[in-house]
């Protein structure tokens, strides 16, 4: 078993550079028929603090603290001018760790596939909808440190981004979207508020608000001793900010750093990302 999880892992990260991911990436637009992005990120989650169902930090129990090591493959591929595909890989490496208990574990974690529709484009600014699954499959949430929530989603989101070129070279992007979630897990709304820019021929960077709202009530929190950063109803605000490097036309290279800002049922911490990204 531990053989086989080594060698998972080796492949993906091998697919991942062979495939690998470029520059600045709004939401709301498509890529031309044949265009791609790509992009491979290692993240690291560090947190020794929830959300408890007040929106206060708290210490976790018993001195514990978690942390999420993953490789994250991301990909964007025009089927058309108007449609483009989506799709995330994730490979993880958990551990959650207290005054009586360690408890790892690694694999693959939620897939996720979707597609991108563009509705109008016009004086800089387009407007598309888009869907998207979230599947479950690639491990077991019976592990000590589940890799997911173990609930398929399915979501549709509506995305509009504007350049603001005519006031300084950069963008902005606003979403909004409703996640349909299957068993005890409840419903969600999710929300994006984006800007980015550039800083001269090889600089940009970018901040993005990225939110989830729960449809729950407080009969509805539960969590065991599992993944506190995949607990089934929650709300969370996290703050993504980055800055890039375009090495060339095709590659570039990205580091950030992700803080949580506001939650209930949820593990508070700050998210580390140092990504290679490709666009050919």
């Amino acid at each position: 078993m531990q053989l086989k999880r080594y060698v998972n892992l080796g492949l993906v990260v091998g697919l991942s550079l062979i495939f690998s991911s470029g520059n600045v990436l709004a939401g709301a637009w498509t890529f031309e028929k044949g265009k791609s992005y790509h992009r491979l990120e290692a993240n690291l989650f560090y947190s020794d603090e929830n959300y408890d169902v007040d929106g206060d930090r708290t210490d976790m129990d018993a001195g514990g603290d978690f942390q999420d090591t993953h490789l994250k493959y991301y990909l964007e591929y025009g089927i058309s001018d108007e449609t483009t595909l989506i799709a995330s890989l994730y490979y993880k490496y958990l551990i959650r760790e207290d005054d009586y208990r360690k408890d790892e574990t690694w694999g693959f974690g939620d897939i996720e596939l979707g597609l991108k529709q563009r509705l109008w484009q016009g004086h800089g600014g387009v407007l598309s909808t888009q869907g998207l699954v979230k599947i479950p499959e690639a491990y077991d949430d019976d592990d000590d440190v589940p890799l997911g929530d173990g609930h398929y989603d399915g979501e549709i989101r509506l995305l509009y981004g504007q350049s603001l070129w005519k006031l300084f070279p950069g963008y902005c992007n606003v979403e909004v979207g409703y996640r349909w979630r299957e068993g005890d897990a409840k419903d969600q709304i999710r929300y994006v508020i984006e800007l980015g820019s550039d800083f001269g021929q090889r600089w940009y960077g970018r901040v993005k608000l990225d939110g989830t709202a729960g449809l729950y009530d407080d009969d509805d929190l539960f969590d065991d001793y599992g993944n506190p950063a995949a607990t089934s109803n929650y709300d969370l605000g996290k703050l993504d900010t980055a800055i890039g490097y375009r090495i060339n036309d095709r590659w570039g290279l990205e580091a950030g750093c992700t803080p949580t800002l506001y939650g209930e049922n949820i593990a508070a911490g700050v998210t580390w990302t140092f990504a290679i990204v490709f666009q050919p």
